[in-house]
């Protein structure tokens, strides 16, 4: 008697493309890479690859949503399991589940994809409105925890992003570099600091300029 076999679903398909081409990415570049190698790393065929995405560059710019959007739902949920600053850190920390994120766990992958996105005019603007979310996603959590500790500060949570992910994005590089002096909690170090200077109090429960607890549904990220 035969065994049936199990055909993956589309996001299994998606996910394994995914795992691949970033294995392939981070070893060639994403120039560099070509279609039948990263269909060939995820145990497909080229029509597999193409039932998926149309090229090469659909597939990159794929893998930034998905990173973005597994970073906003996982930090929403932080956030609101963990009630002051100190808690929510840690909780980044510890965090597991991104570990499946072949972004989160790949600093060299993501400067790539960006560089690469960056220099293709057509995919330029795309990067664009995915690093304008990020900015609002980083910003506005960075800005519950100030006005947690400081309910009147004016703070321009959009700023406050782009001056974060600014930082991440050159302790990532720095990562790449010199990874000895540059550990892969960087930047969650950075946020302890900033915390430090701009929240002292920083096991105080993050609240709304009315005194409440803010688990709010502003949009927040941590890359």
């Amino acid at each position: 008697m035969s065994r049936e076999r199990t055909r993956p679903t589309r996001e299994d398909t998606r996910d394994r493309l995914f795992a691949a081409a970033a294995g392939v990415f981070a070893e060639a570049g994403v120039a560099g890479a070509s279609v039948e190698q990263i269909a060939a790393a995820a145990g497909f065929t080229r029509g597999a690859f193409y039932s998926n995405f149309a090229d090469k560059n659909e597939l990159a710019i794929a893998m930034l949503e998905d990173h973005l959007a597994r970073s906003k739902e996982r930090n929403h949920a932080l956030l609101h399991a963990h009630g002051n600053t100190r808690a929510f850190v840690q909780a980044l920390r510890d965090d597991e589940v991104l570990a499946d994120d072949p972004l989160h766990r790949n600093p060299l992958l993501q400067i790539e994809l960006m560089l690469y996105v960056a220099r293709t005019p057509e995919l330029r603007p795309l990067l664009g409105e995915r690093l304008r979310a990020m900015r609002g996603l980083v910003g506005g959590i960075a800005g519950t925890i100030v006005r947690a500790s400081h309910p009147d500060a004016e703070v321009d949570d959009l700023a406050l992003g782009t001056l974060l992910i600014a930082i991440e994005d050159g302790l990532r590089l720095h990562r790449i570099i010199d990874p000895e002096t540059t550990p892969a909690d960087a930047f969650l170090d950075a946020l302890t600091l900033l915390g430090s200077l701009v929240a002292p109090d920083s096991g105080r429960e993050l609240g709304d300029r009315d005194g409440q607890t803010a688990h709010s549904e502003s949009p927040t990220s941590a890359t």
